[in-house]
């Protein structure tokens, strides 16, 4: 690709920078009539469907750290949660907005490695780029994204139906995205305490050797790719479909297992049960939490950002669900005046409390 300096980015215009980034995008939905090129997008859908809706805006240094978050992997991240929102009522993502603030530090070549990375994860999912805008920013990048689906309307899940005896289940493992984190940020502050000491001994030699080199995540890599290239579980919904599986509740993880959970049972009016036994775990992620000092179930709990599904289905279901591959049985719901615990391997019992992930704290 030719070289474009970074003044180039200004001297594209708003239009003709999306125009630059979206030209070779071919939409591939019926319900999408017409995307980038207009005021607005034209979407139709048909009478039998329920649209779904939902939005996220991720904001650099509170949402990623672009010291080790790789433009192309953030544009994938970005798009792959909000697909995650709307698996979470078991629906299919049809149509993307995206809307980028941007910092004068920017070029071309890193919008057309975040747009590589949102194109990727829309031809991977069925989803049409349709629309967005682009502005200017003082203080990072903003990353604002609505995605648009449908469902059938006797099968869209919300939070608010769980009920007592029903079992509690989650998809893939928990926790691994968050060690992902930890390793980064430990390593990021490895480099920093490096380069403070190279900078103040006046070291150039040893600053350029810092800047060259690469750490090892040898054996990590899993906790990594969990973190940065996280995978929206279109699979799981596909499964509970031909299963004749409905969950009765269902949420994605972002903000941690503990929290989201609290959330289908404030909503649904009920108390649970968990048990720590049963919380699905990676190797990795018990290494990693051994190597920091860290409680590897409060990492599973409170983590966040692991995006599988947390659902409850009717205890008819048990023996289906026993056999569905990538899907954990980690308890069952209870009255609403049992509260809402969990039960550790020696069998003691703690109330769950809702630790994971709060952007406004």
């Amino acid at each position: 690709m030719q070289e474009i300096n970074r003044t180039e980015i200004a001297t594209l215009g708003e239009f003709g920078l999306i125009k630059h980034l979206t030209e070779q995008i071919e939409l591939k939905n019926p319900s999408s009539l017409y995307g980038v090129g207009d005021d607005c997008a034209v979407l139709k859908y048909p009478a039998d469907k329920q649209v779904l809706v939902t939005t996220d805006l991720l904001m650099e240094g509170i949402h990623f750290d672009l010291t080790y978050v790789p433009l192309k992997h953030l544009g994938y991240k970005s798009a792959m949660v909000n697909f995650s929102d709307i698996y979470a009522m078991n629906g299919m993502p049809k149509q993307m907005v995206v809307s980028i603030a941007l910092s004068k530090r920017f070029c071309i070549e890193d919008m057309e490695d975040f747009y590589e990375g949102l194109r990727t994860a829309c031809e991977a999912h069925g989803v049409d780029l349709v629309g967005g805008d682009t502005t200017s920013s003082l203080t990072g990048l903003a990353i604002s994204i609505t995605c648009i689906g449908e469902g059938d309307p006797d099968k869209v899940t919300y939070r608010n139906g769980a009920k007592d005896t029903d079992l509690i289940c989650v998809s893939g493992d928990l926790g691994a995205a968050y060690m992902g984190l930890q390793l980064l940020e430990r390593e990021k502050a490895v480099f920093n305490q490096q380069l403070k000491e190279a900078s103040e001994s006046k070291n150039q030699k040893m600053e350029e050797e810092l800047l060259r080199a690469q750490p090892d995540f040898s054996g990590k890599e899993y906790l990594l790719e969990r973190q940065l290239k996280p995978e929206a579980r279109r699979d799981i919904i596909e499964a509970l479909a031909a299963a004749n599986i409905k969950p009765t509740a269902m949420m994605d993880i972002s903000d941690g297992l503990s929290s989201e959970l609290l959330h289908i049972c404030t909503q649904s009016k009920v108390g649970c049960r968990i048990y720590e036994e049963h919380i699905p775990l990676d190797y990795q992620t018990a290494v990693m939490a051994e190597e920091l000092n860290m409680n590897v179930t409060t990492c599973a709990l409170n983590g966040g950002e692991d995006y599988e599904l947390l659902f409850t289905v009717p205890i008819s279901d048990h023996e289906k669900i026993s056999q569905m591959e990538g899907v954990k049985l980690i308890g069952h719901i209870t009255k609403p005046e049992l509260g809402c615990a969990l039960i550790c391997r020696d069998g003691n019992e703690f109330e769950l409390k809702a630790q994971g992930w709060n952007p406004l704290k």
